[in-house]
């Protein structure tokens, strides 16, 4: 368990789709990076949250003519992570048609942070983020009338399934959204050696004794110097995994540093949400989840607890991957790309 929260709990994005075709094309350095120094960069705005603060959002257009935009990607990132991390995979996504459309999670990124030690990751109640995705879906991202498909790593993932089951309680799934993609979703957390359920209850007591905005024992504010490659759990390339603290460099209030009692009480709170069988037999779009073979940061079987409740869902495992897929080694990348398709005439 410590060692899963020392490494950030990060997610990564969540790019998706397309064809082996992609990688032919050379879409990809040589070693896997996935941004290089042509990558083109999120265009930001932000908007006025329902609950406190602001909420920064990007965009990036479609680098095809008008006449070829196939639709909209909904990137929703990880925890610890921000848009700047995610150009390259943007870039790749315009190149390929999309609008890229993304934001900051609240207490990240350069959104607004709910408690004033700003290291120090916290939330309340996951239904935070669900009501600054919905203000967001609703006042930006539908108005830009197109197709859209929801591609979202490790807590994104988590956040995106609650929102759709929002939506499908109040069969308000918005016509637009035609399938979602998860990447390692976070739909339950390792807390190896530490039995879950007693995780759950410590983090339950220690938020009663007044500790909610105190760091989970063996976490820390953002140390570049304690940041190590050697054994971390993200990703087996080097390069990949240092593109968020090259980011963090160029812009320290990028900066987000471990777990707070409250935060994982708020988390697992949200892992129980997510146990309602009937609640996700109504999401009535496709719904893809890539497993990563040797993910350590969220346990795989939920994936398969979750995706049996769901009508439309296929489960892919990426041999090889740590939690990171798309950070992963460009082979690893390619085994993603190559059995989770974009186009929407899967059957399912």
């Amino acid at each position: 368990m410590k060692r899963f929260f020392n490494s950030g709990f990060i997610g990564l994005l969540h790019v998706l789709m397309a064809s082996s075709q992609l990688f032919g094309q050379n879409c990809l350095a040589d070693s896997g990076k996935v941004y290089g120094e042509n990558a083109r960069k999120f265009h930001f705005g932000w908007f006025g949250s329902d609950i406190a603060g602001t909420i920064r959002w990007g965009m990036l257009s479609a680098s095809v003519p008008e006449k070829d935009i196939i639709g909209v990607i909904l990137l929703l990132n990880g925890r610890t992570e921000f848009m700047e991390k995610y150009n390259g995979v943007a870039t790749i996504l315009s190149s390929m048609g999309y609008n890229v459309l993304s934001m900051d999670w609240r207490g990240q990124g350069l959104s607004s942070r709910d408690i004033p030690e700003r290291h120090k990751g916290y939330v309340a109640d996951f239904a935070y983020y669900l009501n600054d995705l919905d203000r967001f879906y609703s006042d930006i991202v539908a108005g830009m009338g197109l197709p859209v498909t929801i591609m979202a790593h490790s807590m994104g993932g988590h956040i995106a399934l609650r929102f759709l089951m929002e939506k499908a309680h109040n069969n308000k799934i918005p016509h637009q959204i035609k399938k979602a993609i998860l990447l390692s979703p976070m739909t339950d957390i390792c807390t190896s050696p530490v039995p879950r359920r007693l995780a759950d209850t410590i983090a339950s007591i220690a938020v009663k004794a007044g500790l909610k905005t105190s760091y989970f024992p063996g976490n820390h504010d953002y140390s570049r110097e304690k940041v190590k490659f050697k054994d971390n759990p993200l990703t087996h390339d080097h390069d990949n995994f240092f593109i968020e603290h090259d980011e963090i460099e160029k812009n320290r209030e990028l900066a987000l540093g471990g777990v707070t009692w409250g935060w994982l009480k708020a988390a697992f709170d949200s892992i129980k949400y997510l146990d309602s069988p009937v609640e996700l037999s109504a999401i009535n779009i496709p719904v893809w989840i890539a497993s990563a073979e040797l993910d350590s940061v969220v346990c795989n079987s939920s994936h398969k607890k979750i995706c049996e409740s769901l009508p439309m869902c296929r489960i892919v495992t990426i041999p090889g991957a740590n939690h990171e897929i798309l950070f992963e080694r460009k082979d690893i990348q390619e085994k993603f790309w190559n059995v989770v398709p974009l186009d929407n005439q899967v059957d399912f």
